[in-house]
């Protein structure tokens, strides 16, 4: 199915299909305790962990869940990722979620993959509903949503099941008349 196979540019970004082969680069967030702190599951041991990892999630049909690998173009390292997942076409409604390794935050580049990606699941997945799931103490993420204009519509209690640790998460949701791309 070519709704994910699509590969999204921006003025410093390219968002290509994440594959197998990004493991090692994708380690670099998915391996970092920091990073994965607020991520729905402990950070991986090693590069076969996250290949591990990666490949679960390309098991899923693209129709229900996709992910997209964001390379710098001017370097073509591999920044991290994002992606789209629980999707229901007949609701016209999915979640959206993003990574990015250490080196790559506070320049932007976050807001620029979720634009593009928003813009994506907006025009050509004939989304009317995108969620984020963010924990309240993520104040990074909570800001980005924010930024890309989505409303904080309430708090689902022990949502998560991280290491043992039930974990409450806010439901952030953005509505297709309320998108404006680019911002």
């Amino acid at each position: 199915m070519a709704i994910a196979s699509r590969v999204l540019e921006t003025a410093r970004i390219q968002l290509r299909p994440l594959t197998l082969d990004d493991a090692a680069g994708l380690h670099a967030a998915y391996g970092d305790a920091q990073v994965m702190r607020f991520w729905d599951g402990p950070p991986t041991a090693d590069i076969a962990e996250t290949a591990q990892r990666i490949r679960r999630s390309l098991a899923v049909g693209r129709k229900w869940h996709a992910a997209w690998a964001v390379v710098l173009k001017d370097t073509g390292q591999l920044a991290g990722m994002v992606n789209y997942h629980t999707r229901e076409p007949w609701n016209h409604r999915l979640t959206v979620g993003w990574i990015l390794a250490r080196p790559y935050w506070r320049q932007g580049l976050a807001r620029e993959a979720m634009a593009a990606l928003l813009d994506h699941c907006f025009t050509r997945l004939d989304t009317h509903r995108v969620e984020a799931e963010i924990e309240p103490e993520n104040t990074a993420s909570i800001r980005l949503a924010e930024r890309l204009g989505f409303q904080r519509e309430g708090v689902l209690r022990d949502r998560l099941l991280v290491a043992g640790s039930y974990r409450d998460i806010h439901l952030y949701g953005l509505l297709r008349p309320d998108w404006r791309w680019p911002r």
